[in-house]
């Protein structure tokens, strides 16, 4: 049960407040769609996103577990940061 409540606690904290939840906001506030339609959409489409991330984890553990967890999400982090400033700066 720690692992699952470990893992439920990162992902909520996680998601509070990034795109995804501005994104859901923003549609449930438009008049023409039914909050329960968005909530079910939304719903989905992070389930499906997770199942993704779930497999490309598994492989990763299976295929590359010479190298160690913590630095290959570490590089993840630092690639998507660099990413994100050099986005910044193209669009300035």
């Amino acid at each position: 049960m720690q692992p699952f409540l470990t893992v439920f606690a990162i992902v909520f904290l996680a998601e509070l407040g990034d795109k995804t939840q501005i994104a859901a906001l923003l549609f449930a506030a438009d008049s023409d769609r039914h909050p329960l339609m968005v909530f079910l959409a939304a719903s989905l489409a992070l389930v499906a996103s997770t199942a993704i991330a779930v497999a490309l984890g598994t492989a990763v553990e299976r295929y590359a577990n010479f190298i160690p967890l913590k630095l290959f999400a570490g590089i993840g982090f630092i690639l998507v940061g660099i990413w994100s400033i050099s986005a910044h700066f193209r669009n300035a």
